[in-house]
């Protein structure tokens, strides 16, 4: 039986999920206290059909095994010495999942920017860098529940984009089959969407109704 928690991250299409989590905040309680931003932008991938996938063509390893969890399952993996952020999302062994790809800092920024190193709109604008940016440096909460978990979403209270707008995925491979999928979402004119332009920028509500 699933808690009310876990029944967000399933029973509706994953595009749908990666939409719905825009505006809402992800915490992670770490050893120098809590950190937190509004999740800005998300990409959807599409499970075993899905030629970007790490699951793509029934793929499953060890290292790929929480992408089979539960909803609402933690799956942390490392690209290139970063980590990303990565939630499975519908029924348990049906492995797809919403990346986390732009935060914008709303509790403890200075911590944030910290862990950074950086300031401005660079501390968490890219899947890694918001990983970096919340002080996480290691596998240690992939396979583990969001909820009730030092590192949560709450999807309880959100902001509510003014426009979400939709394009391709970014570092997809454009020959592959769905390079091109419509499959990325993001607050249109948050300055902590990841390439977003300047002159795209809106700098006084950051896209947020």
């Amino acid at each position: 039986m699933l808690t009310p928690y876990q029944k967000f991250f399933t029973g509706r299409p994953t595009p749908r999920i990666a939409q719905d989590l825009l505006g809402t905040t992800l915490y992670y309680h770490g050893p120098k206290g809590t950190v937190g931003g509004l999740i800005v932008e998300t990409e959807a991938y599409l499970g075993e059909n899905d030629s970007a996938s790490h699951a793509y063509n029934g793929r499953r390893t060890a290292y790929t095994e929480s992408l089979y969890g539960l909803p609402g399952t933690i799956y942390l993996y490392q690209i290139r010495g970063h980590y990303c952020l990565d939630i499975a999302v519908q029924a348990q062994d049906v492995p797809h999942g919403v990346l986390i790809r732009g935060l914008e800092p709303c509790l403890n920024s200075e911590q944030m920017a910290a862990n950074r190193r950086q300031t401005g709109f660079a501390i968490s604008n890219g899947p890694a860098k918001l990983v970096q940016a919340l002080g996480i440096n290691s596998r240690k909460l992939d396979g583990q529940p969001l909820e009730n978990n030092i590192l949560t979403i709450d999807i309880a209270r959100y902001y509510i984009p003014r426009e979400i707008a939709v394009s391709s995925r970014i570092g997809v491979n454009l020959n592959k089959k769905d390079g091109n999928a419509p499959l990325r979402f993001y607050v249109q004119g948050n300055p902590y969407v990841s390439q977003m332009r300047k002159r795209d920028m809106d700098l006084s509500k950051h896209g947020w109704d």
